[in-house]
């Protein structure tokens, strides 16, 4: 993976970059969305992905073989990966302050794609066990057989840069911090 650029220099903010924390999101995030340009419009979706932090320079996109991202992906079109976790939902005496405590990444990447049958099943289920964990082949689910394996690709995409990013705390309107002001302020953790 290459040194930070302008490209992943965050801009707004830049107190909230949180570089050293991008595998730990990637690790913990279930969905990806994915952006890519196919015929000059660009397109972003939705997607499971794999991560695993002991290989923190590639990560796995899964889809139907005809799939319009996925056949942008194995091209090896320039790609770019965004995962958010929303860890809390803020709200401000000023309705401008309202905002959300979140960790973001932002990969930027090239796809190829994965053939051999050993590999994808081997991704598959390390997939998951990312998801589902404990579930064990062939006791919580049947081994895919050959034709599922057929219509579904899968695309590793080489990490060529990331970008971390967090906002966490309190509200910053200028009176949240004042407990006689009109409304209220406050912090709802959604993951509690």
């Amino acid at each position: 993976m290459s040194q930070r650029s302008e490209r992943t220099r965050i801009r707004n903010h830049p107190e909230r970059a949180v570089p050293d924390e991008s595998a730990e999101i990637l690790a913990q995030g279930q969905v990806a969305h994915v952006g890519f340009i196919s015929g000059g419009q660009p397109f972003v979706v939705p997607m499971a992905y794999h991560f695993d932090p002991l290989s923190p320079d590639v990560l796995y996109l899964h889809g139907a073989v005809r799939s319009r991202a996925i056949e942008q992906l194995a091209e090896g079109q320039p790609v770019c990966v965004t995962v958010t976790l929303t860890d809390g939902l803020v709200y401000s005496r000023k309705a401008m302050n309202h905002s959300m405590n979140y960790r973001s990444v932002m990969v930027f990447g090239h796809g190829k794609l994965i053939e051999d049958a050993d590999r994808k099943f081997e991704i598959f289920d390390q997939m998951v066990q990312r998801y589902f964990p404990g579930r064990e082949i062939g006791q919580d689910y049947n081994p895919p057989p050959p034709e599922d394996l057929g219509i579904t690709a899968l695309v590793e995409v080489a990490i060529d840069e990331w970008s971390g990013k967090a906002r966490r705390g309190p509200p910053t309107g200028p009176d949240d911090d004042k407990s006689g002001a009109l409304g209220s302020a406050g912090v709802i953790d959604i993951n509690g």
